[in-house]
């Protein structure tokens, strides 16, 4: 057995395991854990012959964890060591240790809670965070915990330096480290990304580099299958048949014999170029690679709680991925990794992956902890799920009658979608064909959404893939066989007669129907015929970037869609078109009747309808005759609030009373923390309509009635007496000047400004004070001209300091009006000069 630098921590492991029923090992990509650990384990007296559950975040990594185990063990796999992953298992009765998906063990936990016959559970590859571990080890800590009368054990296994977290999280558990083995790797920066450019060129360009300089086989890092498919074609142009290179790309939706011609060594004469999602970061060893091209992008999952859906998203790795990544090449000796960043990039990059918890749909999480029957709070996690986001998987689990009307509870509906191995909208989709007598249907329609699109960029029509699934046309071959094995799977698992057959099964309108089931948000109607437009039933907006058959049709339901940051219409992908006569029949339960009243913008008119509406679609309208005083009301308030106060007729002089009463109201909440004087700012008013307009709306059923309202009556009317005569008191509309003027005060700015000529100031010592003396008003000082001379709280001090100034240059551009040495006994005057 060759030996790995695991095995000098597996005396630790054992002894901690033999003291705790937790413990994390922490050890890099590479140490051996994955192959060494299980063996070493599995004759420890603790675990007295039960079995061992090895948890593995891809298939593909399931598949060769569990062949390589055998292989150390000796034995064909299905012996002592087998695999469960969807699709496929190979295990017998003597199977000992079961390396398992995680998505597997989520559903053996619903079935067994206290897993039953299995003493150790190990969850390795921990650090990327899947949102089904995270749901499997909240799970697993529960059952343990309710159910187990014997010691359930549980090994936490990670690449990266999470383990305080986990040791936390598990109780304090032990934390055994093993430093691996890696010899030195040089790092090679790229030049800076730019915005607008292209990935594959650069990628082919340092590849090649890369056979040039260096020997030894390549593992290329590159985002997604896109990338991978341009990139191969562009390296088989550039190489040509190069007999001593040899391409290979490597993804999970791959057919098997390719994924193993990716991970084995090649011939001793051929150099092999690996072209691989970041399936290859952590999870898999691929033989004789001591050179890695690391585009430094990943795509994931990302759901958008505006608009309700997920879409795969490309963003940057972070530095812990780039350290995994770049450490493929120094596992056998020392090896180069090129970086397509520069090394100021890098520092730029998170430390650690997002948790998919923390940024995926959550409906699947939601619908298996109400079947576990615990509340998400009532479990540990390394991440909480973010309440915002499992409330709205909760919202669309209700819309898909799988919750009870108070959410504490799956309906049996619920239960029935909870048993299948489906996302929640496909496992409705699923129940509710097999119910019509559409299961063969249903069964490939679910297959083949669970699965890549295998005609991604050859039109959007659903129905053309159905046709490649029953043997018409081309397609992929691995992908249309897994989609025809997935779907044999379904129907092995829906028993039961229909309840509601239809006549016509072999009808293409179905088709629509089922999708409308798994998909009531993305139903889709045609904003003008022809046009590649739709609005969805969500809101959303939706279109075609290219000419498309369906464009012929005014319904749809989309399957798949996206957008980039920032777009506001979503692109169609995958839909099927929709028989809008469905809505009287299966689709009913979709359709809500609605009275609406509200404005027609375009008529400035209110309008009262019946309508029946999908979501946010209308599908029929009826107008109404007679209209609800209370509903007629609530439409021109909600109006009122959408457009804004001006829609009011304010006067200027209004405007003056409502900053009249907010400075006298001000001055009071400053002075004791309450007032007599109501609040009237236009927030105030707007939330409180009902109570000071509502009762003289009576007459109001156009746009340009509202012009018609005695507003200045309906708003002093909210002073009680003897307010309104303090209100001139306190704050008066003007005020007497020595001149014997009295001149408006403008109280739109605080303090109230006066705005006086300076000679009709003369005689006066102080600066006049409104409000009980509370407040001195700001004196805008102006020359004959009525332009600011002056602004100033402090008459006095304008007297003593600046008016020798003011008036020497006053008297220059004015020489015939009167400045006197002396204004404090000076007569005002509204003239040039004073009377004689």
């Amino acid at each position: 057995m060759t030996p790995l630098p695991i095995d000098a921590v597996l005396p630790a492991l054992r002894a901690a395991l033999a003291q705790r029923d937790e413990t994390v090992l922490e050890a890099p990509p590479g140490a051996g854990k994955t192959t060494r650990v299980p063996l070493a384990l599995l004759d420890e007296p603790w675990l007295a012959g039960q079995r061992i559950l090895m948890l593995e975040p891809r298939r593909l990594a399931a598949r060769a964890a569990a062949e390589r185990l055998a292989a150390e063990y000796g034995e064909a796999v299905g012996e002592t060591v087998g695999y469960r992953i969807r699709l496929d298992s190979k295990v017998g009765p003597r199977t000992r240790i079961e390396v398992v998906t995680e998505g597997i063990l989520t559903r053996r936990l619903q079935d067994d809670p206290a897993l039953e016959g299995v003493g150790l559970v190990i969850f390795d590859e921990f650090h990327e965070r899947s949102l089904d571990a995270d749901l499997a080890l909240a799970l697993t800590l529960n059952g343990r915990a309710l159910l187990r009368d014997t010691p359930l054990k549980v090994l936490v296994m990670s690449a990266t330096l999470e383990g305080e977290r986990l040791s936390k999280l598990l109780d304090e558990a032990p934390v055994v480290r093993s430093e691996g083995r890696m010899f030195p790797v040089e790092t090679r920066w790229g030049r800076p990304y730019t915005a607008d450019e292209r990935l594959e060129p650069r990628v082919v360009q340092t590849v090649l580099q890369a056979l040039d300089e260096e020997q030894g086989s390549v593992l290329v890092f590159l985002p997604g299958q896109a990338e991978i498919r341009r990139v191969h074609e562009q390296l088989e142009q550039s190489l040509g048949a190069r007999p001593d290179i040899r391409l290979a790309p490597l993804y999970g939706e791959l057919e098997l014999s390719a994924q193993r011609a990716a991970i084995e060594p090649p011939p001793s004469s051929v150099r092999k170029v690996v072209l691989a999602t970041n399936i290859a970061e952590t999870s898999l060893t691929i033989e004789g690679v001591r050179v890695v091209v690391d585009a430094g992008l990943s795509r994931a999952p990302a759901f958008d709680p505006n608009s309700g859906m997920t879409r795969l998203a490309t963003r940057r790795i972070s530095r812990a991925s780039a350290t995994q990544r770049a450490g493929r090449a120094g596992r056998l000796e020392p090896g180069v990794c090129y970086r397509l960043w520069s090394e100021a990039q890098h520092e730029q990059l998170p430390a650690y992956d997002t948790a998919e918890i923390l940024q995926a749909d959550l409906s699947s999480l939601a619908l298996q902890l109400a079947r576990w029957g615990a509340a998400a709070d009532e479990l540990v996690w390394l991440d909480p799920p973010p309440a915002a986001a499992l409330s709205q998987a909760q919202d669309m689990l209700m819309r898909l009658k799988a919750l009870s009307p108070d959410r504490s509870a799956l309906t049996s509906h619920g239960q029935a979608m909870s048993g299948l191995p489906a996302h929640p909208r496909l496992a409705h989709l699923l129940l509710r064909g097999q119910a019509l007598g559409l299961t063969e249907l249903a069964c490939d329609l679910a297959a083949l959404l669970s699965e890549r699109d295998v005609l991604r960029g050859e039109g959007a029509d659903l129905y053309h893939r159905l046709a490649l699934l029953a043997g018409q046309g081309k397609g992929p071959k691995g992908s249309v066989s897994r989609i025809r094995q997935l779907s044999r799977q379904f129907r092995g698992l829906l028993r039961g007669q229909p309840s509601e057959a239809v006549s016509d099964p072999e009808h293409p309108r179905w088709v629509g129907c089922l999708l409308a089931f798994a998909y009531p948000d993305r139903i889709a109607q045609q904003r003008r015929a022809g046009g590649a437009e739709y609005r969805l039933a969500n809101g959303r907006a939706a279109l075609f970037n290219e000419a498309d058959a369906l464009m012929k049709s005014p319904w749809l339901v989309v399957a798949d869609l996206g957008s980039r940051q920032g777009q506001r219409e979503e692109r169609i992908y995958l839909a099927a078109e929709l028989d809008p006569a469905l809505f009287a029949g299966p689709l009913a339960e979709q359709v809500s009747v609605q009275e609406r009243l509200d404005w027609d913008e375009r008529e400035g008119v209110l309008k009262a309808e019946s309508q029946q509406r999908i979501g946010e679609l209308v599908l029929a309208r009826e107008a109404l005759r007679d209209l609800d005083e209370s509903a007629r009301g609530k439409a021109l308030l909600g109006l009122l609030r959408r457009k804004g106060l001006e829609l009011l007729p304010w006067t200027p002089e209004l405007r003056q009373w409502q900053a009249r009463v907010g400075l006298l109201r001000r001055l009071d909440l400053a002075c004791d923390g309450q007032s007599e004087w109501p609040d009237v700012s236009d927030a105030a008013l707007l939330n409180s309509l009902e109570n000071w307009l509502l009762p003289y709306l009576g007459r109001v059923s156009r746009l340009a009635h509202f012009a018609q309202l005695d507003l200045a009556s309906i708003l002093q009317g909210m002073l009680p007496w003897p307010l309104p005569a303090r209100l001139d008191e306190l704050a008066p509309k003007t005020l007497e000047v020595p001149s014997g003027s009295r001149i408006r005060l403008d109280y739109s700015e605080e303090p109230p400004v006066l705005a006086v000529r300076l000679q009709e100031m003369f005689g006066l010592a102080d600066t006049p004070r409104i409000a009980g003396g509370r407040v001195a008003v700001k004196l805008h000082l102006l020359s004959p001209a009525q332009r600011p001379v002056q602004v100033t709280q402090d008459l006095a001090n304008f007297w003593r300091s600046t008016y020798i100034e003011v008036k020497k240059d006053l008297k220059g551009r004015y020489p015939k009006h009167y400045w006197p040495d002396d204004p404090l006994i000076a007569e005002a005057t509204a003239r040039a000069k004073p009377r004689r």
